[in-house]
């Protein structure tokens, strides 16, 4: 019979029960943590994963629940500008710059899917350009100078970021209003600075503080955007 742990059950030291928030430590205890029943410490992995699954399936109904008419109207802007001949330009920090180069691929290889590729580029692909940029100017201006160079008025600019804060793709989204661009933000928490910018045409927010949730609903967020144009350009074509 396996034997199921109780929350009196001694797995690793009392110390170590105090990892400061927000660490691989805190997050999985029962593995950094010197745990030695591995029924016990298997069935807290299990607890521990369907946690948090409940927790990303409940921020995606959120995020539907508040944003679907909103991800509805994007899309049809979105369609258009790619019916008139616009581009989409995607960027975004660390794990969100994965992010939008998974976004520009999808958008230019749909794989598995009947839809036709669609034009996009990643800003945050080219190690040459930022490094250049980030060194003989400044880190900040590492988006804004290739949407200056690269964005045209039919074109749309698209940024991730967990916090909503960071300063280059503050930068980014004015240039790309001052051009004529039209801009989608997707971010977390609160929806941060990006949540005061007038030139933001569209934003939508995963509102956690966890950093891996967030980023799993963002990744659910675009996905259906990226399915809504490509539905929405689908009724373009039979239109004309």
């Amino acid at each position: 019979m396996t034997r199921v742990p109780k929350p009196s059950d001694q797995l690793w030291p009392s110390p170590a029960r105090t990892a400061s928030p927000g660490t691989v430590e805190s997050l999985y205890p029962f593995i950094y943590q010197g745990a030695t029943d591995v029924t016990v410490v298997l069935a807290q992995a299990r607890a521990s994963t369907i946690a948090k699954a409940n927790e990303v399936m409940d921020l995606r109904a959120e995020v539907c629940a508040r944003s679907s008419e909103l991800l509805a109207r994007c899309a049809a802007d979105a369609a258009a500008r790619f019916a008139a001949g616009g581009r989409l330009l995607t960027f975004g920090n660390g794990g969100s710059a994965t992010d939008a180069q998974q976004l520009a691929t999808l958008f230019l290889y749909p794989a598995g899917s009947n839809a036709l590729p669609l034009p996009a580029i990643s800003l945050a692909s080219d190690p040459a350009v930022l490094t250049s940029l980030s060194n003989d100017i400044g880190v900040e201006v590492v988006f804004a100078r290739q949407i200056a160079a690269f964005g045209r008025p039919a074109d749309i600019a698209l940024g991730l970021s967990t916090s909503g804060n960071s300063e280059n793709l503050l930068r980014a989204f004015d240039e790309a209003g001052r051009r004529g661009l039209m801009t989608i933000g997707i971010a977390g928490y609160d929806g941060g600075k990006m949540a005061e910018l007038d030139c933001l045409d569209y934003l939508f927010v995963a509102p956690s503080e966890s950093i891996h949730r967030i980023q799993e609903a963002q990744t659910t967020m675009y996905h259906v955007l990226w399915e809504l144009i490509v539905a929405e350009l689908g009724r373009h074509q039979v239109r004309a």
